[in-house]
């Protein structure tokens, strides 16, 4: 694993945000690093809409404010000083179960030496009952840095 490949696993959300400006902090200046930000789409739960167009309006609406979060974050790294051709932005479809899963998938599969994610401010009863993506990555992540932004 390459720790200058470093993966910003991102869901729109302000805490994203906070994980996005500080890498760019970080590395302000750094011309060696190859930053990619991944965002998960997960498509909405059909059972929740009355009807095939509103659930399609919802995934499309879903992934417009995907997208337009990471040329935000393209941009807020750029404003920090971070070199443009380093910076891939990928929108991925994702139908997993797991979306830890997935992004220790792509860590894998794209030779990242680090990975970052915002940490999503659940309480402690709540990330007991239903999770946190962050502490999934944490656990579950081999050979890689994992850096967790509050």
């Amino acid at each position: 694993m390459n720790p200058k490949r470093i993966l910003i696993a991102v869901d729109a959300s302000a805490n994203s945000e906070r994980a996005v400006a500080y890498v760019g902090d970080i590395l302000c200046h750094a011309r060696e690093a190859e930053i990619l930000l991944l965002c998960l789409s997960k498509t909405p739960d059909r059972d929740l809409f009355p009807d095939d167009a509103t659930w399609q309006a919802s995934a499309s609406k879903q992934d417009a404010e995907y997208k337009e979060f990471l040329a935000r974050a393209r941009g807020s790294l750029e404003q920090r000083g971070v070199d443009a051709g380093c910076i891939e932005t990928r929108l991925v479809p994702f139908t997993g179960f797991s979306v830890a899963q997935g992004i220790l998938g792509a860590q894998r599969d794209g030779g990242y030496g680090t990975i970052v994610v915002g940490r999503r401010g659940m309480s402690k009863e709540e990330e007991f009952l239903f999770g946190s993506v962050s502490s999934r990555v944490v656990h579950h992540a081999r050979n890689c840095a994992v850096w967790v932004v509050e």
